[in-house]
């Protein structure tokens, strides 16, 4: 069983903390977040680039979340016409890593992005994988072959950047922020899409513009999926106690950020811990769980221990053991009728 061991590093909790106002943006998706649903999202094509199917395009895929306790880890995608690249998306409208701009100045360049009639509408593209804290759990802690999180990573970028050609678009050139090795990734990939130019490479997201403008898109998803998870708990109710938005009472989602423990501290349920929004494989939710003296312990048979295994039938009481004539001792144990002999199997 693999449980991750965060990096416990400081992080700038206050530009990792959603946006008070966040953009909702057409890759939020209510349902599917409320439910723990991993899913993907695409844009339609620009019109720059849908009206010429040949324009050379730029493709940049990032990250956000991928180390936090709670909420998702969602991966975008943006692409746009090469001649573009620089002079629209780091002159023009500033794009950097997502960490580093401010959280109201990302959600209003996403507004931007979505917005019909923008320079942004009209010339870049973009999509997003959002992969649930419950899916990225229950991979990892698979009993036999882990579907570990380097690897989840690649695959959601894989998808992805097939999804965009499988649209039409020309991309020739692709930037991608590391996952592990980037040799080893920028050699797999190559093999998968060999007619394009691959750099993948440490700080992409600061060095490459359509890179920083794919971590915007994953990042302002990110945040709202954060909104949306916090609102489960808390009744949208004036008088309601506790923190009214994710920002107050998760901030970051880090290990690192004392109002994501605060809040898993003081929400644990004794069974089942917490909800769909909280990575089990993460080693602070499993030393907490671990710690919790109120806690309830349950202990799974062992599946290959064939001693172990046990027949429906075993739960049913003997009919035998029921008299016509007398009356059951439980009125429960006939409510569904009279169980059935192991003899009718």
């Amino acid at each position: 069983m693999e449980v991750v061991t965060e990096d416990l590093e400081t992080h700038d909790v206050d530009q990792e903390t959603p946006a008070e106002d966040v953009f909702i943006a057409p890759s939020f998706h209510e349902a599917m977040i409320s439910a723990g649903t991993s899913y993907t999202h695409h844009s339609p094509l620009p019109n720059l680039v849908e009206k010429d199917l040949s324009t050379e395009c730029v493709l940049g895929v990032d990250e956000a979340g991928r180390g936090p306790v709670l909420g998702p880890m969602v991966y975008g995608l943006l692409y746009l016409p090469l001649k573009l690249h620089r002079s629209l998306l780091a002159e023009t409208h500033h794009f950097d890593d997502s960490k580093v701009l401010k959280p109201k100045v990302r959600s209003d360049l996403m507004q931007a992005l979505c917005s019909a009639g923008t320079d942004l509408h009209e010339s870049c593209g973009w999509a997003t994988r959002v992969i649930s804290a419950r899916d990225i759990s229950s991979g990892m802690l698979k009993p036999f072959g882990p579907y570990n999180l380097n690897a989840q990573a690649m695959d959601a970028t894989i998808e992805l950047i097939k999804e965009v050609f499988a649209q039409g678009v020309n991309v020739k050139e692709i930037f991608i922020d590391t996952v592990g090795k980037e040799e080893v990734y920028q050699k797999k990939l190559e093999r998968i899409f060999p007619a394009t130019k691959i750099t993948v490479a440490k700080k992409a997201d600061s060095k490459f513009p359509c890179v920083s403008a794919a971590s915007v898109c994953a990042k302002v998803t990110r945040d709202a999926a954060l909104e949306v998870g916090y609102q489960a708990y808390h009744l949208p109710d004036a008088q309601a106690e506790g923190p009214k938005t994710a920002a107050d009472a998760w901030g970051s989602g880090y290990p690192s950020d004392a109002r994501a423990i605060a809040w898993l501290t003081q929400h644990m349920d004794p069974m089942f811990g917490w909800g769909n929004e909280s990575r089990f494989s993460w080693r602070t939710v499993k030393d907490m769980l671990d710690a919790n003296v109120n806690g309830i312990k349950i202990e799974w048979p062992d599946v290959g221990d064939d001693q172990q295994a046990r027949r429906m039938t075993d739960f049913y009481i003997n009919a035998s053991a029921i008299e016509e004539d007398d009356e059951p001792d439980d009125e429960l144990t006939t409510w569904y009728g009279k169980p059935v002999a192991d003899s009718v199997f």
